[in-house]
């Protein structure tokens, strides 16, 4: 990739990548269920973000589709370029369109990893989040089936999404927290966990960064992202389109806001 990493440079588990990332979500069929309607779209998009764009930041996990989008992923960006982190996430069930469900035993947690390298094509998954804590089962015993994944080289460092300040304390207690994915953009603008991971050195990756567009009034994206990357040094939003054209008002939103 020899263009200007987008919205500058952070460093993410262990890799310096753009600042500005690509969250894959939207590359499924409706419901974020099966395949998109234009599979070679949805490859193109994944190729201009990084190869044109710059983008080596790519989040994705196991629940999107589900298992579609890693599979979209692998084929259209394999071979890997070195500088390209692509994180996945676990942990989370998808028993029919719209309808998440948290899963966190240990030998779940433990197959969904070991399924996502083969679908990513990898021997280690660089950054592997726990997409929900499951109330049901022990926050240490979920984190430390990912630590002991870690241990045995299948993964790189762990992140924690969806979490309150007491899960993130907590989580911080069982393992190194590499990285946080909460919500936060224009529309909902306070998060506490945002001033922790900043006092911590942690990344924090606000997903939903445009709110599908609600958080961009009047299609004025450079205003939301620049709102967010103006939060702090540790902040690295991944928006996400499904759309090449959208892809590159994304692109112009964050050159417009004057980082580039």
């Amino acid at each position: 990739m020899n263009v200007a990493p987008l919205g500058g440079r952070i460093e993410i588990a262990g890799k310096s990548v753009s600042t500005v990332g690509f969250g894959t979500m939207r590359l499924t069929g409706p419901g974020t269920w099966g395949d998109p309607d234009d599979r070679d779209r949805a490859l193109a998009v994944l190729r201009q973000a990084v190869h044109t764009h710059g983008i080596s930041h790519i989040d994705t996990a196991d629940a999107y589709g589900p298992h579609t989008v890693e599979h979209l992923v692998k084929d259209a960006l394999y071979p890997y370029p070195d500088e390209l982190l692509i994180a996945t996430k676990v942990g989370l069930a998808r028993p029919a369109p719209n309808m998440w469900a948290p899963h966190g035993h240990p030998v779940y947690l433990r197959s969904c990893v070991e399924a996502s390298l083969r679908r990513l094509k990898v021997e280690r998954l660089d950054l592997c989040y726990l997409h929900r804590i499951d109330p049901e089962v022990p926050l240490a015993d979920q984190l430390g089936t990912l630590a002991a994944l870690r241990d045995e080289g299948k993964i790189g460092h762990i992140g924690i999404s969806k979490v309150t300040p007491e899960a993130f304390e907590q989580a911080r207690k069982e393992v190194p927290v590499a990285a946080v994915q909460n919500v936060l953009n224009i529309r909902n603008r306070y998060d506490p966990v945002m001033e922790m991971c900043r006092d911590a050195g942690i990344p924090y990756v606000p997903y939903r960064p445009l709110d599908a567009g609600a958080a961009a009034p009047n299609g004025n994206v450079s205003a939301a992202l620049h709102w967010l990357l103006a939060s702090g040094p540790h902040i690295a939003p991944i928006p996400g389109t499904s759309n090449l054209q959208h892809l590159d008002s994304i692109v112009q939103g964050v050159n417009g806001g004057g980082w580039t």
